[in-house]
């Protein structure tokens, strides 16, 4: 009877990063557009692969790292587009009437907004940033994360929750 590979064995783990690192940083390159991002993601990816290898086949490795690194790249660039959005609509303000009060409670109410955004769940984090940065309709984030609509107003409607949460005590 043949043996079962097992991943978190380091044998089989170097063997399974030898053969997969390469081509899941060029994947994310070519996807992102991004040599930095690509590496840490590359490298995040198999630390989560080898954190989780106890529950993850070796039949399901190869799907589990890409999975992974996708989702960590749309998280970063979620991220980056939140601080762009920021930057954008704040240029637009004229700071030299504002009180100085007034501007360091705005920068604080953007560094507590951007902390709850980062502390709700990835899934509900990806979907609201779809939503509220990129503008996309509920049906068009569904059919891109593979998941219903509802499930897409469940996931926003959570973060909502969460981030109101966040910030109710800010005043």
């Amino acid at each position: 009877m043949k043996e079962k590979k097992n991943i978190c064995e380091e044998v089989n783990f170097t063997a399974f990063f030898r053969l997969h690192a390469q081509a899941l940083r060029n994947y994310l390159i070519y996807k992102f557009g991004n040599e930095e991002l690509a590496e840490d993601i590359t490298q995040e990816a198999f630390v989560k692969l080898w954190q989780n290898c106890k529950d993850v086949p070796v039949e399901k490795a190869k799907s589990y790292l890409y999975t992974v690194a996708n989702n960590a790249s749309l998280n970063v660039l979620s991220h980056q587009k939140v601080v762009l959005e920021y930057s954008k609509n704040n240029t637009k303000l004229d700071v030299h009437n504002e009180s100085p009060e007034h501007l360091l409670e705005q920068e604080e109410f953007k560094q507590k907004l951007i902390k709850a955004i980062n502390n709700i769940n990835e899934t509900q984090r990806v979907a609201f940033l779809m939503h509220r940065i990129d503008g996309k309709k509920y049906a068009e984030i569904a059919e891109e994360l593979n998941i219903s609509i509802k499930a897409v107003e469940k996931r926003i409607h959570l973060a909502l929750i969460e981030i109101k949460k966040e910030i109710k005590n800010f005043k």
